[in-house]
């Protein structure tokens, strides 16, 4: 079974992504707009009460933190993904550790880049226009991130809530 950790932002921030992704990611049904805290891995279902249990003890460890995205930005060379760039902050990249240090290291071959994915598996062609359109976009959203999420993955390929977890003492 697959799991994995992300924060889902407001409707309003969720609404102006999936206003990109129903074009240009063929995820969009799949999952709601996030920012990816943990890489999807692989465990028994069994662990799932363990993995609730670290991650509520990191979130009551962690106060609300402010996420701001500014601009839309590209992976390519290394992939054709299309993203909204969060702006980096202490929190948001010690909450990433927290996480992962917790869980292990497992599918981390790239850098924590904190992002929302709006455009994914483009040829090249596509990549290069679309990304040509967008990149002068100014995106200005800032808003407080008060909890994250354990998802796992349905048959189908959907992922679902298994547990929310809130940040700061309750």
């Amino acid at each position: 079974m697959k799991f994995g950790v992300v924060i889902f932002p407001s409707k309003k921030l969720q609404d102006l992504v999936n206003s990109y992704r129903k074009r240009y990611d063929p995820h969009y049904a799949l999952i709601p707009p996030h920012l990816t805290l943990k890489n999807a891995f692989e465990a028994a279902e069994e662990d799932a009460k363990d993995f609730a249990d670290k991650l509520r003890q990191i979130a009551s460890d962690t106060r609300p933190f402010s996420l701001k995205t500014s601009k839309i930005s590209s992976f390519q060379p290394v992939n054709n993904v299309i993203y909204f760039k969060i702006d980096p902050t202490e929190e948001l990249t010690n909450l990433h550790s927290e996480i992962n240090h917790e869980f292990g290291r497992q599918n981390s071959d790239y850098a924590f880049v904190p992002h929302i994915t709006i455009g994914q598996e483009l040829s090249n062609d596509e990549h290069s226009d679309v990304f040509g359109s967008l990149r002068m976009t100014k995106v200005n959203h800032e808003e407080t991130i008060d909890r994250f999420h354990l998802l796992y993955q349905l048959e189908n390929g959907s992922w679902t809530v298994y547990e929310t977890f809130r940040l700061g003492k309750e």
